[in-house]
């Protein structure tokens, strides 16, 4: 069974009405004991009528300084 655990803490932003984007470093997680591949986390979605968070769509990228950057300088020059 494959789980994923968040390392350290998740950042969120609430934008819209009802929405938010989570960022979050993950590790996959193989079993009890194992040493799981870390990787960044990017997730939309909404609050429920209960206010509880659902999740709709989710952007894994590799924890790996240059493809970070190559997708921060992206972001910040559009």
């Amino acid at each position: 069974m494959v789980d994923f655990e968040i390392v350290g803490e998740a950042k969120y932003k609430d934008f819209g009405r009802n929405n938010f984007i989570e960022i979050a470093r993950k590790k996959v997680v193989y079993g009890e004991g194992s040493d799981g591949q870390e990787f960044i986390s990017i997730s939309r979605g909404y609050y429920a009528s209960d206010k509880t968070k659902r999740y709709n769509k989710s952007l894994t990228i590799p924890d790996e300084n240059d493809v970070k950057d190559f997708i921060a300088e992206f972001i910040k020059s559009t």
